[in-house]
């Protein structure tokens, strides 16, 4: 089939296919396609135009646009981006008949934003990682907005479209340009005059003519012409039709006038077309020949290609650390300090699993020194005598799976949650006035604890053998460490964790009865 249906998943408005490429028919769809080379070369036929497209190329196909691709005498590695236009065009109107041109200098600054933003958006989906579909789509936005500000300006140039700068950033000619064309391809079947248009923009004619030449290259009738022309390709190649009722299906007046301006554009007769290319269309005799490209391909190409992303997306990878400076004598002064900590939302029946840490926290009915979404810290000094204790909670939770948790209906749910999220978390306390030797008692209870506690509450009860739940029970048990530590005025504890887990750290200034909160709590 000459048309190809673009798929894109639920959650996704894009859809990405990173390959070798050795054959791809000619073909077109309803939806606009990034082509990013990101290694070696390719051809690309767009329309009547052939282009060999280099390493660190982008070419955008506009939606309907015909092409096909074809490996040259070099390897090719080819990112191609769909992007689904009902989607998008809630946020820009339509941008159906949209021109994007690409065709510019290497080193051109707005090439190298667009590289970045293809480099991070292919990185996102490779890693995968919690609520990456919402940095997928905010990418694709920013993707759009380089787009509209940067090359939607175009000029006709030795038989072939190019990024024209002279008008880059006059969003006035930007828009009357996009309606006018937009207005041309919804009508280009029929009669269409230049005063007709020049009506709907509120110019004169000569005006209009002025503008339309002077932004494009070609003057109104030859753009119309080449409408007509690009358009008619579709029946050449998708139908039987002869070429007479093509040209005036297409709008032409006369077959002679279709004929002169197909051959102008694509140097030879329609028939001529038809014959050289019919065999060549998309369809399940001529399917698609690529090689999807391994991860770890992909992530080597981009690392040559834009370093910037690259560095990003492996930092990325490494826990975010969560830094608290905490002035504990400053802190006492203090009347009381706010409580930021998701206690409420721990509180939730249906969230025990989780809560163990917290309600262990809360059960020593400490004062409160300081508190973020997911940690926080207390004593049970009263701010007169030597801070002898400070306890400290942290939970592997952030903004993302905060918000996911809170509209969790269920049980199974906060289980699907716990489950699928495996980000590291990082914790750096710095206190400040602590002297002394003291005992640090850790209690962590790790994503494996909440997954297998989730499991035993869901499993109907009977269904496990006495073997089964005997080495559940032991899944569910904490880690719990005891070492000593000397500081003097300043403290750092530092926990590491992967998915939801929580761990509670126990500060205990060496006395004679060693750990004794500590053993009271965890008894």
């Amino acid at each position: 089939m000459l048309k190809e249906k673009s798929y894109f998943k639920e959650e996704l408005p894009i859809n990405v296919t990173t390959a070798h490429i050795e054959d791809y028919p000619i073909h077109f769809h309803d939806d606009i396609e990034v082509v990013y080379v990101l290694e070696g070369s390719i051809a690309l036929k767009n329309g009547y135009y052939n282009y060999i497209l280099k390493q660190g190329d982008i070419f955008i196909l506009n939606d309907r646009e015909i092409h096909s691709f074809t490996k040259t005498n070099e390897g090719n590695m080819v990112m191609m981006l769909q992007l689904d236009l009902s989607y998008f065009s809630n946020y820009y109107g339509n941008l159906k008949n949209n021109f994007f041109v690409t065709d510019m200098q290497d080193d051109d600054e707005s090439l190298d934003i667009l590289r970045n933003i293809l480099g991070r958006i292919m990185m996102e989906i490779l890693e995968k990682g919690y609520g990456y579909e919402h940095k997928v789509i905010e990418s694709t936005h920013n993707l759009l907005a380089c787009l509209l500000a940067d090359f939607q300006y175009f000029l006709m140039e030795d038989g072939k479209f190019i990024n024209e700068t002279k008008n880059k950033g006059n969003k006035v000619l930007a828009g009357r340009l996009r309606r006018i064309t937009g207005y041309m391809y919804e009508n280009y079947t029929r009669k269409l005059t230049l005063n007709e248009i020049a009506d709907k923009e509120h110019l004169s004619i000569y005006y209009l003519s002025h503008v339309i030449k002077e932004a494009t290259g070609l003057s109104f009738q030859d753009l119309l012409s080449f409408i007509r022309v690009e358009e008619s390709e579709k029946l050449l190649l998708g139908t039987n039709k002869k070429v007479g009722a093509i040209s005036e299906e297409m709008g032409f007046s006369a077959v002679r006038y279709y004929i002169k301006h197909f051959k102008t554009w694509f140097g030879m007769h329609p028939l001529e077309y038809r014959k050289k290319f019919t065999d060549k269309v998309s369809s399940r005799e001529t399917a698609a020949k690529y090689i999807r490209c391994s991860p770890q391909e992909i992530e080597e190409a981009i690392r040559k290609q834009v370093k910037g992303v690259y560095t990003e997306y492996i930092k990325g990878k490494k826990p975010n650390p969560v830094i608290v400076e905490l002035d504990i004598m400053a802190a006492l002064q203090e009347e009381s300090a706010e409580n930021n900590f998701i206690g409420t939302l721990l509180e939730r029946d249906n969230m025990k699993p989780i809560a163990r840490p917290y309600n262990l926290m809360v059960s020593l009915k400490e004062r409160l020194l300081a508190s973020g979404i997911n940690y926080m810290i207390t004593t049970s000094c009263n701010g007169t005598a030597e801070i002898n204790s400070i306890s400290i909670l942290v939970y592997n939770i952030n903004d993302f799976i905060k918000n996911d948790l809170q509209h969790a209906e269920n049980r199974e749910k906060i289980y699907e949650i716990a489950s699928q999220y495996d980000e590291e978390g990082e914790f750096l306390i710095k206190c400040q006035g602590l002297s002394g030797e003291f005992n640090v008692s850790r209690y962590k209870i790790s994503q494996k604890n909440i997954v297998t506690a989730y499991q035993e509450g869901l499993r109907a009860p009977g269904v496990a053998s006495k073997r089964e739940t005997l080495i559940s029970s032991w899944s569910t048990l904490p880690d719990v460490e005891f070492s000593a530590i000397t500081t003097s005025e300043a403290l750092s504890i530092r926990s590491t964790m992967r998915g939801i887990s929580a761990e509670i750290i126990l500060i205990d200034r060496q006395q004679q009865s060693n750990h004794s909160k500590a053993k009271q709590l965890l008894r």
